[in-house]
């Protein structure tokens, strides 16, 4: 009877702590399912930040409510120099998320500006940590002067969003709308408000989700098929409207992009950086029966395919930023089992995150098969196009 009630009782905390990890990563699943980068559309004032690393001492305050953070060699560059032809100079909201923050580093690497629209300039320099990132030019704007910043920039990346990894209720619901419609409408207003064309935006890429679709066992999904019924199908085709109103205020002149984004993997953060303890406890397994669609995607082909929607003027509107090869959950984790040497045995049952998500929980207990038809008809190369060369390069990175 002792070692049974040892037993039990090492089962039932093991069960907790499951729970809790696998709650963890049906945060990261919905975080991801429908990105949750910045926080909501508010304003705020930090006059008195500044940059004070080695890298930056150069740095100043250009009016109220913009830093520069400038990182250029020591040598001054002749200021008559004629910039490339190929140089950016791209606005992002949503900047300091799991995709933001690669997706600025990747464009700052490559030699293009950047600037980042956020609510707080402290926070943005908090999780950009702008003396780690290649050297460049990154200005943090906050939002009363978002206007001045997409003014001049020649592309516009909209991320911004409320996180949706909780408890549904009214006002959750409303604010996650809210969030989404309120930011992309305020990008929009400032693309449309600049009135000297060489000077306004030409490209709006803008984040949307694989929730578009609702969700299915049976059906696969592609940029031509219809939105679905629930909740989170009417976020996207509202969050979706909003952005498409940047071509219809320019006569046509900004070309708008829609990146329904899967689920994004990587280690340190979204859904995987949630289960990899889980699986490192040996408690790791799949989310309800697992026989759910999980249409997933690579951080680094997730950042490539918002670069490639910049530049490549074939792709308008929807365009599925998904791997061509989407698992079923329990593919998933049976997968990230073999990667890291540990089973795949113990599922979160369905009533357990139903008592905790309530109608959140159909995020991680339902999916849907979603497939990249546009960005295949492209001919785009994806880094990692099967769940086996993700985990491989995530779990030995």
């Amino acid at each position: 009877p002792g070692f049974l009630s040892l037993s039990l009782s090492l089962l039932s905390s093991s069960f907790r702590i499951t729970a809790r990890a696998m709650m963890s990563f049906a945060r990261g699943c919905s975080s991801m399912s429908s990105p949750s980068f910045s926080s909501s559309f508010v304003d705020s004032s930090s006059s008195s930040s500044h940059v004070s690393s080695r890298r930056t001492r150069g740095t100043r305050r250009l009016k109220g409510g913009v830093l520069v953070a400038s990182f250029s060699d020591a040598k001054a560059k002749d200021d008559k120099e004629e910039e490339s032809e190929n140089k950016m100079v791209v606005s992002i909201t949503g900047a300091t998320g799991f995709v933001g923050t690669k997706l600025v580093e990747s464009l700052l690497k490559d030699g293009h500006e950047v600037r980042v629209l956020t609510r707080s300039i402290k926070q943005a320099k908090k999780k950009l940590k702008p003396e780690t990132l290649p050297k460049g030019t990154l200005l943090l704007i906050e939002p009363t002067k978002w206007p001045l910043g997409i003014k001049g920039s020649t592309h516009v990346v909209n991320l911004a969003g409320e996180p949706i990894s909780t408890r549904w209720d009214e006002n959750v619901k409303k604010e996650i709308m809210n969030s989404r419609v309120k930011a992309t409408e305020a990008v929009v207003s400032a693309i449309a408000n600049v009135k000297e064309e060489s000077k306004r935006p030409k490209v709006l890429v803008t984040a949307s989700a694989i929730g578009y679709y609702g969700t299915s066992d049976e059906e696969t999904f592609d940029e031509s098929s219809n939105s679905g019924k629930d909740y989170l199908s009417s976020v996207c085709r509202a969050w979706e409207k909003a952005a498409k109103k940047a071509e219809e205020m320019t006569n046509g002149e900004t070309r708008v992009v829609f990146v329904r984004l899967g689920i994004v993997l990587d280690r340190d953060g979204g859904a995987l950086g949630k289960m990899l303890p889980t699986f490192q406890l040996f408690m790791g397994g799949p989310i309800g029966d697992g026989g759910q669609w999980f249409s997933w995607i690579h951080r680094k082909d997730a950042v490539k395919i918002i670069r490639e929607s910049l530049v490549n003027e074939e792709l308008k509107g929807a365009i599925n930023a998904t791997a061509p090869f989407p698992v079923k959950m329990r593919d998933l984790t049976n997968s990230l089992g073999k990667e890291l040497g540990r089973p795949s045995w113990m599922p979160v049952p369905d009533f357990a995150l139903q008592a905790l998500l309530g109608e959140g929980s159909s995020l991680v207990l339902q999916g849907q098969k979603v497939l990249p038809k546009e960005l295949l008809r492209e001919g785009y190369r994806f880094e990692y196009e099967t769940i086996t060369d993700a985990l491989n390069e995530i779990v030995n990175e």
